[in-house]
């Protein structure tokens, strides 16, 4: 018994040293970028390269505000993110239900051809795109930058793969109730997916805040660029200020951080119950 104890004990200990380390390697970049924002440039070029090594001050994080209209790019990116994370979420959400949950003519072709678009990678509509906002005076707005983004393959497809996994009972016992069907969408169905839509939410809030390409090629001047871009300023053909855009970075990821935190058990929930079933 004794033995079963300390083996079970060892194995414990085990796991929990794995599990650490591994926390550790995942955790290491992040530690990394938080350090080398605080040291001088000098020190971050350094060989070979320490972790803690040199001087450390707020002289990049000083820099990063003087030098750039931070603040500009900052306001552009929570309304350029938070703008397409709604507006893709509300139009993902009712097509997931559509080809889920309604039969109509041609259903299976259309959501074929909407998966399709997802092995069309961005490079290649990007000049056609810039070109079809350009006509529409759109360059430099925000209506500009939203529009093309208002909805998303991936998101029609994990909210189908959600609205597929309810029982048929709840839509039925609506319409008996004589509820039409964006009501039952809106009545009955969509309280079912409360985890799944702040999962989705998050993946497009995320993929719209670190997005670098597609912003700067709407955005001429500095009026409505956003942080990845303004960022990237810093980083040219001969010299990359590495400790400004470790600040930058760092700046950068504070509302990804607080929207995860807040939202990570619906988060979890929402992936393990979406299934991605076809």
């Amino acid at each position: 018994m004794k033995r079963k104890i300390k083996g079970s004990l060892l194995g414990r200990m085990i796991s929990l040293l794995v599990l650490l380390l591994l926390v550790f390697i995942i955790l290491y970049p992040f530690i990394w970028m938080v350090v080398t924002s605080f040291k001088a440039e000098a020190d971050i070029v350094s060989w070979p390269p320490k972790l803690f090594s040199g001087e450390f001050g707020l002289q990049s994080y000083k820099d990063i505000w003087e030098r750039i209209p931070f603040l500009t790019y900052y306001r552009n990116t929570i309304i350029f993110a938070l703008s397409v994370s709604l507006i893709s979420l509300t139009f993902d959400t009712m097509a997931g239900y559509a080809f889920a949950r309604i039969d109509f003519k041609g259903k299976n072709i259309m959501f074929l051809l909407v998966m399709g678009t997802l092995m069309v990678p961005f490079q290649v509509i990007m000049v056609p795109l810039f070109v079809e906002v350009y006509k529409m005076n759109l360059i430099n707005t925000y209506l500009g930058m939203i529009l093309p983004r208002a909805t998303n393959a991936f998101g029609i497809f994990m909210m189908r793969s959600f609205f597929i996994s309810l029982p048929k009972g709840l839509e039925e016992a609506g319409r008996i109730d004589g509820a039409g069907e964006f009501k039952i969408f809106r009545k009955i169905m969509l309280p079912q997916c409360k985890a799944a839509v702040i999962s989705l939410f998050i993946f497009h809030f995320m993929y719209q805040w670190n997005d670098l390409l597609y912003p700067l090629i709407m955005t001429t001047d500095d009026s409505h660029k956003t942080l990845p871009a303004g960022i990237a300023s810093f980083m040219g053909t001969h010299v990359v200020e590495y400790g400004v855009i470790m600040a930058g970075a760092c700046l950068s990821i504070l509302p990804i951080l607080i929207v995860y935190l807040f939202a990570q058990k619906q988060f979890v929930q929402g992936i393990a119950m979406s299934g991605m079933k076809g």
